[in-house]
């Protein structure tokens, strides 16, 4: 399974671009584009978003590649996984009910 930082690292050596063009283009530090490439340092959101677009890659694979890694980083030692990801999945959907009751 691909990383979002491997996914990064590709898709620019794909396109056959150095960091610093990269980095020019949509205003990202370029030490911080190769810390995510390594997956030494995570983006934002905003910055996968940025990434996404300047890559042409699809955004929303994307932003659930960003969101499972943080999710995965928090329960990886975790006994518990599956149940709290069961009981975040119901808070989710009661706040979606909650939000759309207003």
């Amino acid at each position: 399974m691909k990383s979002l930082g491997n996914t990064l690292k590709c898709a620019r050596e794909a396109r056959d671009l150095i960091l610093r063009k990269v980095a020019a283009e949509v205003d990202i530090d370029q030490s911080l584009i190769s810390k995510f490439e390594k997956n030494e340092r995570k983006p934002t959101l905003e910055q996968v978003v940025r990434l996404a677009k300047f890559y042409n890659l699809s955004e929303e694979e994307l932003i659930i590649h960003w969101h499972s890694e943080k999710i995965a980083e928090d329960l990886k030692y975790s006994n518990l996984t599956t149940e709290i990801l069961k009981v975040a999945e119901e808070k989710i959907n009661y706040y979606k009910t909650q939000n759309n009751a207003k």
